[in-house]
């Protein structure tokens, strides 16, 4: 495609997107998924519609009903007559790289009844949780007029927290069934999370669970209140209505502390050493040839990790030549 054909499908593209036309917002997106070069200028023009939409989190383990509470605090959402958009992180499939789709496959509630915009990524190889363009598509949807963006990860473990930071309140659903329960999320999502929902809880060690929350959160440092356990039947709607009082609370309590405000600055730089590192790395990755480099050493019995350590080294030594 020419320069000129390029620019001229942006414009298009860029119109349609202002005239409100949701096929546009998809089209964008899938710019931004596939690494299209039109996707940078098109996020540059509409950096300055950007700002005004809450982005919340919803993550947790596998199986606890992260799906289920997506779409009913979407629906919840867009019922009261807040424009939302939803983007679920599913797996990547093995041979495609595409998304399973099976986040999409549970929203028919959001879809259906409520015209929820439901956009499914994969994450590719990311292992936080959320997709390298997440934060770009949840960029799109707020210049397009979503008064909520909810952002749902693939299930994730201790350390999988990348929804913290690119999220103003993340929430963190639980059920008795999600293994070793507080003990496993400790040492990550414990200390991230602004609400925690003990879903499906009407199931036998609900209550318990949600007490091992709030006594392990009573005991969490700093000067604080300890972030609320809620209690909820996502699939039948029960809880959800105090699910978003208490998210509506929280933001309310982060405008008027300026922890919002600083929570964004964060997600902006944690957005941009991520990409930042992404690009050098593909970069150098290419320039450097280290895909072949890499196979000759193996190939030549040197260890993984002693012929990471070489490459890097003399990358680094010819970076440092050429600069000087």
């Amino acid at each position: 495609m020419t320069a000129s054909a390029a620019g001229t499908a942006t414009e298009e593209l860029l119109r349609r997107f202002r005239a409100g036309r949701p096929g546009a917002l998809a089209r964008a997106i899938s710019w931004v998924e596939d690494g299209d070069p039109r996707a940078a200028e098109l996020l540059e023009a509409l950096h300055a519609d950007t700002g005004r939409a809450w982005r919340t989190g919803i993550t947790g383990p596998p199986g606890a009903g992260k799906s289920t509470l997506a779409d009913a605090l979407a629906s919840a959402w867009a019922a009261a007559g807040r424009r939302t958009g939803l983007i679920a992180v599913d797996p990547s499939s093995p041979f495609t790289g595409g998304a399973l789709l099976g986040d999409r496959v549970r929203m028919d509630r959001a879809t259906g009844e409520h015209g929820v915009f439901v956009r499914s990524m994969a994450s590719r190889g990311s292992l936080g949780g959320l997709a390298l363009a997440t934060g770009a598509a949840a960029d799109l949807m707020d210049a397009f007029g979503f008064a909520e963006i909810l952002l749902e990860t693939v299930g994730v473990g201790q350390a999988e927290i990348d929804i913290a930071a690119a999220a103003d309140i993340t929430v963190v659903v639980l059920t008795p069934a999600s293994g070793d329960g507080v003990q496993a999320m400790k040492a990550g999502l414990m200390e991230a999370a602004d609400l925690f929902v003990v879903n499906k809880a009407d199931t036998p060690g609900a209550d318990r669970l949600a007490a091992e929350l709030e006594q392990v959160l009573a005991l969490r440092p700093g000067a604080d209140p300890p972030p609320p356990v809620l209690r909820c039947r996502a699939r039948e709607g029960a809880g959800v209505a105090e699910l978003a009082a208490a998210i509506e609370a929280r933001r309310a309590a982060d405008r008027a502390s300026g922890r919002l405000a600083e929570r964004r600055r964060g997600r902006d730089l944690a957005r941009l050493r991520r990409v930042l590192g992404e690009i050098l790395r593909t970069a150098l990755w290419r320039r450097h040839g280290l895909e072949a480099r890499a196979a000759e050493a193996l190939a030549a019995g040197e260890r993984p990790d002693a012929a990471a350590r070489r490459l890097a080294a003399e990358v680094l030594a010819r970076l440092q030549e050429e600069s000087s």
